[in-house]
C-alpha cells in the first residue's frame, strides 16, 4: 500500500483513490522490531466508533509504504495498544 504524510494526515492509495486519513497514533514494538502507524478515514464500524486502521512502515524511509499486519502475535499486541491508549483518554 503506498501512501505519504503530512503534518497529522496521512494519504492512502488504495485500488488507484487517494484516501486522506487522520494520523492517531504512532509505536514501536520492541519485541519484533517494527514501528506501527493507527489512522482512521472517518468511517464507522457497526456499534459507530471510528474505524481504527493500523500498518508497519520503515520509519528510516517513512511512511511511503505500509505494510499489512500479518500475524495473531501482531494483531493481539496492537489490541493491548489501542485499549491503553483508550485508557488513557477516557
Amino acid at each position: 500500500m503506498e501512501a505519504n504524510i503530512e503534518e497529522e494526515k496521512i494519504y492512502i492509495t488504495r485500488s488507484g483513490k487517494k484516501i486522506e486519513c487522520d494520523i492517531l497514533f504512532t509505536f514501536e514494538c520492541e519485541e519484533n522490531n517494527k514501528t506501527y502507524i493507527g489512522y482512521t478515514d472517518g468511517s464507522k464500524v457497526e456499534n459507530g466508533d471510528d474505524a481504527i486502521y493500523v500498518s508497519s512502515f520503515d520509519p528510516v524511509v517513512g511512511t511511503s509504504e505500509l505494510f499489512d499486519v500479518t500475524t495473531k502475535e501482531e494483531l493481539e499486541m496492537i489490541e493491548e495498544v489501542i485499549k491503553d491508549i483508550t485508557k488513557k483518554i477516557r
